[in-house]
């Protein structure tokens, strides 16, 4: 069963981990957090926001981060989402994102959740749709200049129901 918690400076290096290659680390953090490889150090940014760390009997198996985007407190904003590579594909990350989302609308209370992922990132874009997050139509894609390419986000959404 997994569960979550706060995140630990000590989750640190586990979470580090899990991206063994540049194009992998930046589908996660977009350069947020520093360039590849980054440290310990660096990735105590994380701390400045809701961090938490997924596990289950095994030890970890995920981490992501809320905040709050702006003024309101109606919506909270996933990041920073991952999943151990060796546990990918099992369900972990939908479990884990369904307690995230369980936060954010039950103990929270907030109207919605939000979320980017990179076009190029198909297995967390379907991660996310399969929890109930839906693609949202801006005016302006927002993209990144990402090892030489040019990377677009996609924008997802969920209102509390």
């Amino acid at each position: 069963m997994i569960r979550t918690r706060p995140y630990k400076a000590s989750d640190g290096d586990a979470i580090l981990s899990w991206c063994q290659d540049e194009k992998a680390f930046y589908q996660w953090t977009a350069g947020i957090l520093g360039n590849y490889p980054i440290t310990q150090k660096e990735f105590c940014l994380v701390e400045s926001l809701m961090p938490f760390t997924a596990f289950d009997e095994t030890g970890i198996v995920g981490f992501f981060t809320l905040r709050n985007p702006d003024e309101s407190l109606d919506e909270l904003r996933f990041g920073f989402v991952i999943v151990n590579p060796h546990k990918r594909g099992k369900g972990y990350g939908k479990a884990m994102l369904r307690l995230g989302l369980k936060f954010v609308f039950e103990m929270y209370g907030a109207k919605k959740a939000s979320l980017g992922v990179f076009e190029n990132n198909l297995p967390a874009y379907f991660c996310y749709k399969a929890v109930g997050f839906n693609d949202v139509v801006l005016d302006r894609t927002e993209t990144y200049c990402v090892l030489g390419e040019e990377w677009k986000c996609r924008e997802l959404i969920m209102e509390n129901r």
